[in-house]
């Protein structure tokens, strides 16, 4: 497993504690994904988009906890440069594909 990603993502489980963002409510079911708007929650509850993260995001299932609220665009900052503009790409557009 990608040792940055792990510890990017180590780095957010660390964040606990911290007051929870404003949230966009995940799209209705059947509704468009997106890293932007749809919680890494809802996006796990979807058998095509956790099949994408996944794919993209290895390891990502094991911070569900601390991550479930936000969305992919809120965590990339935080984790230490494993979700960069270029892998929010790419996540988004197997999204799209997935649908």
């Amino acid at each position: 497993m990608n040792t940055k990603l792990v510890a990017g993502l180590a780095a957010l489980a660390t964040l606990a504690a911290v007051p929870a963002f404003a949230q966009t409510p995940a799209p209705a079911a059947g509704g468009p994904m997106s890293v932007d708007k749809t919680t890494i929650g809802a996006l796990m509850a979807n058998p095509a988009a956790k099949a994408v993260l996944e794919k993209d995001v290895p390891g990502i299932d094991q911070y569900l906890d601390q991550i479930k609220d936000m969305t992919l665009a809120q965590v990339a900052p935080m984790s230490q440069g494993a979700i960069d503009d270029a892998k929010l790409k790419q996540i988004q557009a197997d999204l799209d594909k997935a649908k």
